[in-house]
């Protein structure tokens, strides 16, 4: 039984995996999850929508159509069927970087199928950080390589995209490929991030990173909350 202080709030009526649950309207699915009493070891992740760790499929109450989502991001509604899918089962080529080109043929032979797209922009529709994934699909189909990096940067390989793509592409190893090979064969180096690696191998941070080794949890969590941030 629930606290009494919760039995005033207003409910939806879900269900889980075809069970029937009553949880608060405040929620997330997220957070409903674990109200009804499931303990998440997996596609839980950093419950604030940037680790794409905790990818939904749920139909409402009524309507055939399927709908995908991160839990950690979406309500709960009344009517709601739903479950995860914190993999999303997508083929991925298997390549050595250092024996890649950065052109739009290499792209075409590691993923042929992105030919198949149609132009339906529902990869775009549905991505959880709104990028325009259409748009870097169609850069390294021309071989932009440079564009597509940077469109698809913030992506967080959710995996949402490819579930509702009729032409079943995987946008988002596509665009992993484009910012690897942007990476690798495009981009300047940065001199700044050489000099750093330099002085990690030097061992220059060792101490202090023995010494947050030692730290118990909350002194960590303060020092985090202190830490200067890049604006």
């Amino acid at each position: 039984m629930k606290a009494n202080n919760e039995s005033n709030q207003e409910t939806a009526t879900i269900y889980i995996m075809g069970k029937k649950h009553l949880v608060p309207k405040a929620l997330t699915i997220l957070n409903a999850l674990e109200y009804a009493g499931y303990r998440l070891i997996r596609g839980c992740g950093c419950r604030g929508g940037f680790c794409g760790a905790c990818g939904t499929v749920y139909r409402m109450q009524g309507d055939y159509k399927l709908r995908n989502a991160l839990a950690c991001q979406t309500k709960v509604e009344d009517g709601m069927y739903l479950t995860q899918i914190p993999f999303y089962p997508a083929n991925k080529a298997i390549y050595n970087m250092d024996e890649l080109e950065p052109t739009a043929q290499q792209i075409i032979d590691l993923y042929p199928e992105i030919f198949r797209c149609v132009g339906c922009n529902s990869c775009t529709k549905i991505c959880p950080q709104d990028i325009q994934v259409m748009d870097y699909v169609n850069a390294a189909l021309r071989g932009d390589i440079a564009r597509a990096a940077d469109i698809s940067f913030d992506c967080i390989m959710c995996g949402l995209c490819a579930s509702r793509c009729p032409g079943e592409l995987v946008q988002y190893y596509i665009g992993l490929l484009c910012r690897r090979l942007y990476a690798k064969y495009i981009a300047k180096p940065a001199k700044h991030l050489a000099g750093r690696v330099n002085e990690i191998k030097d061992g220059k941070f060792d101490n202090d990173i023995d010494e947050l080794t030692k730290m118990d949890t909350v002194k960590l969590k303060e020092l985090y909350a202190q830490r200067d941030i890049e604006k």
